[in-house]
């Protein structure tokens, strides 16, 4: 994607709840579980996709893409999905962005928040949102839209189901097309947020992970 069109991490395809992404910071350079691919690299198999992501990726190869390349029709499949999930889904760019950094802050993806907290405020979302969701708080001064995106996606995550309240109002607020985009784009970034914990994905070199050892 162009500046507006950064998976950086979409998938900006995603770390982990309680295991490698909640401690230090992924490994570097040799050390990396997956090797960075570059397009030389890749093999026929592989060049198509990468061409793909090198269009619309400000992260390159990087990020989740590193290892989903090794799996080339699982990375392709990914890398439509999420498209749609960003750009032709029904959901506002703005509601959107809040509910992958949720999931971005439940895992302490350190790639997910560094590629989605940005986009979330260029699309709209309050700074003061981002900072108390960063600090681990449920957010005050949210609109209602905002409100029924945090408290469905939040419900739904931690106790894995959905309340007959929380879904009408989800419904009356955001309409039934929404509220299933909103449940696939949650549950797509949980999944980007397990591929780079198991990679051991962490921020562009030179750049300051989000969330420091020892913060909550």
């Amino acid at each position: 994607m162009g500046e507006s069109r950064s998976w950086i991490g979409a998938l900006a395809l995603v770390a982990l709840h309680g295991t490698c992404a909640m401690a230090a910071d992924p490994a570097l350079g040799s050390d990396k579980r997956f090797p960075q691919l570059t397009m030389e690299q890749l093999d026929a198999k592989q060049k198509p996709l990468g061409e793909q992501i090198v269009k619309v990726s400000s992260v390159g190869l990087g990020g989740p893409y590193n290892p989903l390349l090794r799996s080339p029709v699982l990375g392709q499949r990914m890398f439509d999905l999420l498209y749609y999930l960003r750009w032709d889904t029904s959901v506002p760019l703005r509601l959107n962005e809040f509910a992958i950094i949720i999931i971005g802050r439940q895992w302490r993806s350190q790639v997910e928040w560094f590629a989605h907290a940005p986009l979330a405020i260029k699309a709209g979302l309050s700074p003061d949102i981002v900072a108390q969701l960063k600090r681990d708080e449920r957010p005050s001064g949210m609109k209602p839209d905002e409100e029924i995106v945090y408290d469905f996606v939040t419900e739904l995550t931690k106790t894995h189901q959905v309340s007959d309240a929380t879904f009408a109002r989800a419904k009356r607020i955001l309409g039934e097309q929404q509220v299933v985009d909103l449940t696939a784009v949650a549950g797509t970034y949980i999944t980007v947020a397990m591929v780079l914990a198991m990679a051991e994905e962490g921020v562009p070199a030179g750049k300051e992970p989000p969330f420091k050892v020892g913060e909550p």
